[in-house]
């Protein structure tokens, strides 16, 4: 059974740091691509950053310059380092994981930024 969870959300002073991190389990893992979203109360889910089974990154506009996703094969995990964290940047952040042709989700954790 294929999971994904995450940790490392929590509140935030704006302009503090946050780091996430994302475990997937119940399938081997061969770098496949992993992404983070968000989605803030009442707005649809966006796309914060991507990664590819080669390494390679896309970022939202909105973020660039201030998060690096990042990962780590052995441990089947995905990163997200957030920097110059704003109060819009509060939401719940999720990864997934593309696997078998199919995307799996995690549950979800909260980040929020005070101002």
């Amino acid at each position: 059974q294929v999971q994904v969870v995450e940790s490392g959300g929590g509140l935030v002073q704006a302009g503090g740091s946050l780091r996430l991190s994302c475990v997937a389990s119940g399938f081997t893992f061969s770098g496949d691509a992993m992404a983070w979203y968000r989605q803030a109360p009442g707005k649809q889910r966006e796309l914060v950053a991507d990664i590819g089974s080669s390494g390679n990154t896309n970022y939202a506009d909105s973020m660039k310059g201030r998060v690096t996703i990042s990962r780590d094969n052995a441990k089947n995990t995905v990163y997200l380092q957030m920097n110059s964290l704003r109060p819009e940047d509060t939401a719940v952040y999720y990864c997934n994981v593309l696997w078998g042709g199919l995307l799996y989700w995690g549950q979800g954790t909260q980040v929020t930024v005070s101002s």
